[in-house]
């Protein structure tokens, strides 16, 4: 590259160049706005000065225990106050955060734990046991650090030789945290569903984070001070980001262990809560709790969903319950959604028909994205802007993942052509907008959590009688979707249906489960390959 004027003497300093951050976001709130409240849990109201001194307090902890830069810190937490302190304490120190998915079983936690190479382990009292057996299968043999939320009144069990408020204590509430050398480093750890194998650990940078936290400020049309309702796994996608979102404009975040519906509307009526995300689940929550449950609410409130596009009637009946309810859509790998539908005022008057058809489409990208398109898996090629011609949703940009922890192959293959392949099959329209049509890895979308068919389909082989297995997503009102299973017996074996749900059980996470089992011979190409898009028919009528 040639040299230019605008080179010369122009060089990047202290002064003029920081690297990006979201840890940031929470010093600015706490000087600006000190006082104003950051969390609510229960009775705890935790001003912004006490939520920066305690993420402090947690870095300064946890570097006087060795832990710097590369480090993993993982978590297993419900949405809870010490989730969001973990979000800014744990990079604080340049280590990395993983949040253990709360749904999985020991196993799989013990899996990750090793692969991440776990230094530190922060567990929430409520997950003991499940912790417990994870740590007797796991190499790693990180320092456990009990969490024992006041809000918690089930069993549990002391696994560590310390619990967190001890642990805080000992930490510095002015502790002189250091920014990232670089931008590129990474912040976060999150592991995907697992499609075949183990799962791969997607790893996000401090960039990425500070983008698209400031994108979800941007597209969800957050002013100052908004009241976040956590609904959404802070888990799942570092909570899709927000921990860090609500910083930037001081907001309010209203944690929920559980999402029950009358634990909701109490936070709508009670703290005038004006966003949250959510699952389908979420939605029917709302809308089907019985009426000791429901409270009035004058405030509009946004809520944003990123599974399957909600039924029509779904939508009316949110508005008519006082929820504006916007479409998002993205992976693990791009840090939680980054394509929105954004909605077009001169749509909100078309025929039923037409209204439906546009609100089912995925969308466009966020601000932040830099690139959003329907390609050939193939050649790379984009395709026409029909409507119909399929090809693979692929993302491009800065809010897309820093790649799969030591799995280079893996790595190489989701970015080749310098597009990262998505693995979703989709068509583009006139206008841009994008729309899935299938999921090219059969991956099952209940409750928001991801279930790979063919996990559970190896699970179903290891039955005795099981000759042959698939599993397709069964349309659920409640989930969204959950996982219907096709059997086919050994000549002369005998198993009902809820025999190999309870051997699924024994072996998988229970959300993985199959729902319902239907016995049948699979129907097969001329090459023996399942027809999967049969039994999905099967499966919306059984």
């Amino acid at each position: 590259m040639t040299a230019s004027a605008y080179d010369l003497h122009l060089d990047r300093n202290p002064a003029n160049f920081q690297p990006l951050t979201p840890l940031t976001f929470l010093e600015r709130a706490a000087s600006v706005f000190p006082e104003r409240t950051a969390i609510i849990h229960g009775s705890l109201r935790r001003n912004y000065r006490d939520f920066y001194a305690r993420a402090r307090r947690l870095a300064s902890a946890l570097a006087a225990h060795g832990i710097g830069r590369g480090d993993t810190v993982s978590v297993m937490l419900s949405n809870t106050p010490a989730m969001l302190e973990c979000h800014y304490g744990v990079p604080m120190t340049g280590a990395v955060l993983n949040t253990l998915n709360t749904r999985l079983d020991a196993a799989i936690i013990a899996f990750t734990l090793d692969h991440a190479e776990t230094r530190v382990l922060i567990t929430d009292r409520e997950f003991s046991k499940t912790i417990r057996e994870a740590l007797a299968l796991a190499k790693a043999k990180p320092l456990v650090i009990d969490y024992d939320d006041p809000e918690y009144y089930g069993p549990g069990e002391v696994l560590g030789k310390t619990d967190y408020e001890t642990f805080l204590a000992g930490g510095d509430p002015d502790h002189a945290w250091q920014m990232p050398d670089d931008e590129w480093d990474a912040i976060s750890l999150n592991y995907t569903s697992g499609t075949t194998g183990d799962p791969k650990g997607v790893v996000y940078h401090h960039r990425g984070a500070y983008l698209l936290a400031m994108g979800n400020v941007v597209t969800c049309g957050m002013g100052k001070h908004p009241v976040y309702l956590w609904t959404l796994p802070m888990f799942h996608c570092n909570g899709w980001c927000f921990p860090w979102s609500i910083s930037v404009v001081a907001g309010t975040h209203v944690c929920l262990r559980q999402v029950r519906a009358g634990a909701m509307y109490a936070a709508l009526a009670e703290h005038g809560v004006t966003h949250l995300c959510g699952a389908p689940i979420v939605m029917a929550t709302l809308l089907n709790a019985p009426a000791t449950d429901k409270r009035d609410f004058t405030q509009k409130v946004a809520f944003f969903t990123a599974a399957a596009p909600p039924p029509e009637a779904v939508l009316a009946a949110m508005k008519d319950a006082g929820f504006d309810v916007t479409h998002l859509y993205g992976l693990t790998e791009t840090y939680g959604p980054a394509v929105v539908n954004d909605w077009n005022s001169a749509w909100d008057d078309l025929p039923t028909g037409d209204y439906a058809a546009k609100k089912a489409r995925q969308g466009v990208r966020y601000l932040v994205l830099e690139g959003l398109d329907v390609r050939d898996p193939e050649t790379l090629a984009s395709v026409p802007a029909d409507g119909e011609t399929l090809g693979e949703v692929m993302f491009r940009g800065n809010v897309v993942m820093k790649g799969y922890l030591k799995n280079k192959a893996a790595t190489d293959k989701a970015f080749a052509g310098g597009w990262f392949h998505s693995g979703d099959l989709g068509v583009k329209h006139p206008d841009g907008y994008i729309q899935l049509k299938d999921r090219s890895k059969d991956i099952i979308i209940s409750g928001g959590e991801n279930i790979s068919s063919i996990e559970v389909e190896d699970a179903l082989y290891k039955h005795p009688a099981v000759q042959a297995a698939a599993v397709v997503a069964k349309p659920d009102e409640k989930w969204g979707e959950t996982p219907c299973a096709f059997v086919e017996l050994r000549p002369g074996a005998e198993a009902t249906a809820e025999e190999l749900i309870a051997f699924c059980r024994s072996r998988l996470a229970a959300f993985k489960c199959p729902r319902h089992v239907v016995f049948t011979e699979l129907p097969k190409t001329s090459t023996g390959k399942i027809q999967k898009f049969r039994l999905r028919e099967m499966a919306r009528e059984a």
